[in-house]
Parts: structure tokens; C-alpha cells; sequence
């Protein structure tokens, strides 16, 4: 079989998409070295730049979503998709890939089309444990579809699918003795004090860092530190917020480059429930409370953190309770050492550690299985 397999990963959107997209791109190098791979993403999001970064091409397509209010901007949508399928298609010829793979987001819709349409075969991993309708359409022609939830037969052919996990970070694992030292150290931390870590992700969340603020407004440490990160998109207001009340047990950042040193110094999470972020959790073996985005299709953050508080692998605060009751319940949950190690034991047991490495083979199977 040839080393210089081509192909072509699509989507991103936010790092819950790209990280697990450069894990496969990664696995598939180490197995083929030789191999070509394109990734194409939405114009104007985070993948244009992270992509690149990590050492990858990146074409990008001017693909949106639907926004949920009415905003004139929808009424170029369909104009948009056109736009973005005919571009899809003049990649596909000029790219000429043996193989496709769809990570979810906005570009993956129109590029997985056409590939379907040239006879390319494509992978879907879907992250979520309530696979969206984008998906559920791209499925019909997918030869495989790598999945991170049981049950996922529901949604799509039973002999399609892989139960694979979610890739992750390689730098993201469960914490030792001396990883915490290290990451107590790099955040300046006080080691005697219980830490709450809390993410929004690479954007933010207003929610949460509303509960943050509230929290030093009200001045509530007690033997508490946190770290937070809050996004990109509140990075001008909190920063004169913190600046007006500074506090030495919160260690802020816009964005968290280390975040398995995150993970590692933190005793418990606070998060919202993006499927990338939920298996991090799961391999790093954290306790957490899930806070699951609104403003998300088909609820499918909801859906994620019920797999695991199900399995008593986490706790769940609604959106609309966050700000009232999010800061109490974890001052109270993170001092419950023994309620802590029973989530950290059940979470560990929904880990998966190879995901990447698994659908990197089955890409590689694809290209022998058509010839």
C-alpha cells in the first residue's frame, strides 16, 4: 500500500472540533508519514488560524450556521452553502483525496456532500451523544462513523458504526503526585488550598464568568482558588473588571495554553458539556459540574452531560440556575473529598485513550477497502 495517502479533514468551529481534528491528522502521519492532508474549515473561525499553527494547510469555505434570532444575516445562507458546495467540489478536484473525514462543524457539511457525490469515500466522527441532523443526512453515504456514547444506533446504520471515544490532547492525562506539583507551581497557587477550575471554552461563556464575577464580588474564598479562563470574546470587559477588583486566589487567563497543567492543579471542574472537553475530562479523571451550553442545536450539551451524570460520573446545573446556584453547590462539592474520588472513579471509567490512533486506522482501511 502506498505511504502518501491524501486526505482531507473538515470542520472546527471551536477547539471541541479542532484539537480532536489535529489528533487524527497527527495519528495518520505517525502511521503513514508520508501521507498529504488538508484540512478545510469555515472562513473567519478559530481553525483558519490554530490549523496553520499546528503545522497544517487549511482552505477555508464561507459557510455559517443558522442563527437562532432573527438576523438579516440568515436571509445569505442559502447563498452561503451554494457558495461554499461549489468550492467544496473545486477542492475535492484539485485536492484530489483518497479518503475524507468530517469532525463536525460548519464546514464539513458541504465538503462531506461532495465528496459524496465524487464517489470519495468519508469517516464521520460524531462527539456527541445526540447526533444532529447534519450528520444524521451525511450518514446515509458515510462508510464509517466513529462514535464516543453507546446507543448511538438510534441515529445512525448499526453497522456503521465504531465506538471509538473522542480524541484528545496527548498532553492531556490523569494526574500523578508530580504533575500537580509542576502545575501548582506554574499557576502560583497556593498547594494547601482546594482549586476550582473553570472553562468556557476557547470562546467563553458568559454564564460562567457571571458566576465567577459574582463570586469575587462577594469576596467568598475561604480556603477556595480558582482558575479561570473566560474567552476571547470577554477578554476587553474582564479585563477592566480585574482590574478594578484584583484577587490573588484567581488566576485568570483568556486562554489556558496548558491546560493539562490546568486540569492536573484542579480539584474539581467547572465546565460547559462540549463533547472534546468531556473526554479531556474523562481521560484526566476529574470530578465536575456541567453547566451545559443554551445556545447549542438540539440541546446536544444536555445531552453529553446526562451520559455521565447518569453514571454518577459528574453533577449538572442548568444555565438558567447557574448564577444563583453554581457557586454555592461547588464550594460545598469541592471540599467533599470522599463524594470527589467516588466521581473521579466513576468518570475514569468512561475514558478513552486511543481514539485518535483508532480512527486514524480506520481512515487508512477506507483506502485499502476501495481497491
Amino acid at each position: 500500500m502506498k505511504d502518501n495517502l491524501r486526505v482531507i479533514i473538515c470542520g472546527g468551529g471551536t477547539g471541541g472540533h479542532i484539537f480532536p481534528a489535529l489528533s487524527i491528522a497527527n495519528a495518520i502521519r505517525k502511521e503513514l508519514p508520508g501521507s498529504e492532508i488538508l484540512f478545510v474549515g469555515a472562513l473567519g473561525r478559530m481553525e483558519m488560524e490554530r490549523v496553520p499553527a499546528a503545522g497544517y494547510d487549511i482552505v477555508g469555505l464561507p459557510v455559517a450556521g443558522l442563527k437562532r434570532k432573527m438576523d438579516v444575516s440568515n436571509l445569505m445562507l442559502p447563498f452561503k452553502i451554494l457558495k461554499s458546495l461549489k468550492k467544496a467540489g473545486e477542492i475535492i478536484t484539485h485536492f484530489n483525496p483518497d479518503v475524507a473525514v468530517g469532525v463536525g462543524g460548519y464546514a464539513s457539511g458541504p465538503l462531506l456532500w461532495m465528496a459524496g457525490q465524487r464517489g470519495i469515500p468519508y469517516l464521520i466522527q460524531e462527539q456527541n451523544s445526540y447526533a444532529g441532523l447534519t450528520n444524521r443526512i451525511l450518514s446515509k453515504r458515510a462508510k464509517k462513523i466513529c462514535v464516543a456514547y453507546d446507543g448511538m444506533e438510534r441515529f445512525f446504520a448499526k453497522e456503521k458504526i465504531i465506538l471509538t471515544g473522542n480524541p484528545v490532547r496527548k498532553e492531556i492525562k490523569e494526574t500523578t503526585k508530580e504533575l500537580r506539583e509542576e502545575a501548582v507551581k506554574y499557576f502560583g497557587l497556593d498547594p494547601k488550598k482546594r482549586t476550582i477550575l473553570v472553562v468556557g471554552g476557547s470562546l467563553g461563556a458568559r454564564t460562567l464568568n457571571n458566576c465567577v464575577k459574582n463570586w469575587i464580588l462577594e469576596n467568598c474564598p475561604g480556603n477556595i482558588q480558582i482558575i479561570w479562563q473566560f474567552g476571547k470574546y470577554y477578554k476587553e470587559s474582564l479585563t477592566e473588571f480585574l482590574a478594578k477588583n484584583p484577587k490573588d486566589y484567581v488566576k485568570e487567563n483568556e486562554f489556558i495554553k496548558r491546560m493539562d497543567y490546568a486540569f492536573a492543579a484542579a480539584d474539581l471542574v467547572i465546565s460547559r458539556a462540549g463533547a472534546g472537553t468531556i473526554s479531556e475530562l474523562c481521560v484526566a479523571k476529574k470530578a465536575c459540574i456541567f453547566v451545559p451550553s443554551p445556545n447549542v442545536t438540539e440541546d446536544h450539551q444536555t445531552h453529553n452531560a446526562m451520559a455521565l451524570v447518569n453514571r454518577g460520573a459528574a453533577l449538572l446545573v442548568s444555565d438558567a440556575d447557574a448564577e444563583s446556584r453554581l457557586m454555592n453547590i461547588a464550594k460545598i462539592f469541592v471540599n467533599d473529598i470522599e463524594k470527589i474520588e467516588t466521581m473521579e472513579a466513576n468518570i475514569s471509567k468512561m475514558a478513552y485513550k486511543d481514539s485518535a490512533e483508532i480512527i486514524a486506522e480506520e481512515v487508512i482501511k477506507l483506502n485499502r477497502e476501495k481497491k
